[in-house]
């Protein structure tokens, strides 16, 4: 098959253990792209960190943020697609959170809100130190909630909540999946991510690949967690990685290395 376009999942997948792409990844995916194959980031990351690795790796391609509610180009900066969480719903989404007294942050187009400066909050504050102005993620600790839903014009693209105590996120699960205008699904092991209804990764690259007038079989998708099931089943080679989740095992067309064992350029070598 004459592959077309590599989209790939960045935090377990592109990204070491440390947030890096090694030496190897970064040779074999521009040796890719000059190949005339469009190499596709696919995160549920913010656009501005995905922007920053797209960046180290010179990609021209739109990328795939927010789990799929946001698709952005970043050489014109044209927004190609957007499907923000409906006002009420986030309104009760952050009940639940609330009354559960549950970490949580979400994000718009270009800021991370947070309800306090713990887990990917702390580490994006963190991050930001070390990074130049034009890639700095702007963070906003929340004071009052209140003040936040004020702005019934604030495009909120995903919700996640974090903690380290699996049944608490398991009793959220349970209670917010009653709403069947939203989707849940999970992106880490003690994460849970909450979208608007029909945004996925899988329907994400459907988009893009509509725009390119690439076919589901000329694509393959890389990934390891349950985020990225939609977008190994549109894709006509699926691979999971060493280190992901065994249901992504299992559905995959092919299981590479870990990533931290440069399990994407090493899949990529073999099918190209």
């Amino acid at each position: 098959m004459n592959y077309k376009m590599v989209a790939i999942d960045m935090d377990g997948t592109l990204l070491s253990s440390s947030n890096e792409i090694s030496e190897r990844n970064k040779t074999v995916l521009k040796e890719l792209s000059k190949k005339d194959v469009d190499v596709v980031i696919s995160t549920g990351r913010i656009f501005t960190s995905a922007l920053h690795y797209s960046k180290i790796l010179g990609i021209k391609t739109p990328i795939i943020a927010c789990n799929g509610a946001y698709i952005k180009s970043h050489e014109d900066g044209k927004i190609l697609y957007e499907n923000p969480v409906d006002y009420e719903d986030l309104k009760q989404i952050l009940d639940c959170f609330e009354e559960e007294n549950m970490y949580y942050h979400f994000y718009d187009s270009d800021t991370f809100y947070a309800k306090e400066l713990k887990y990917n909050a702390l580490k994006y504050y963190n991050w930001n130190k070390k990074q130049p102005k034009e890639d700095k993620i702007k963070i906003k600790v929340i004071d009052k909630i209140e003040e936040i839903l004020e702005n019934k014009e604030l495009d909120v693209y995903k919700i996640v909540t974090m903690d380290k105590e699996e049944y608490k996120l398991e009793d959220v699960r349970r209670q917010l999946s009653i709403n069947q205008d939203i989707e849940i699904v999970s992106s880490w092991r003690g994460s849970l991510d909450i979208m608007n209804k029909g945004v996925s990764k899988g329907n994400a690259l459907k988009e893009l690949c509509n725009l390119y007038s690439i076919k589901p079989e000329e694509v393959v998708a890389i990934g390891d967690n349950e985020n990225d099931l939609s977008m190994l089943k549109f894709a006509g080679m699926s691979v999971a990685m060493g280190n992901g989740e065994k249901m992504v095992k299992d559905f995959a067309d092919i299981i590479t290395d870990t990533n931290d064992n440069d399990g994407v350029a090493k899949i990529i070598e073999k099918i190209f």
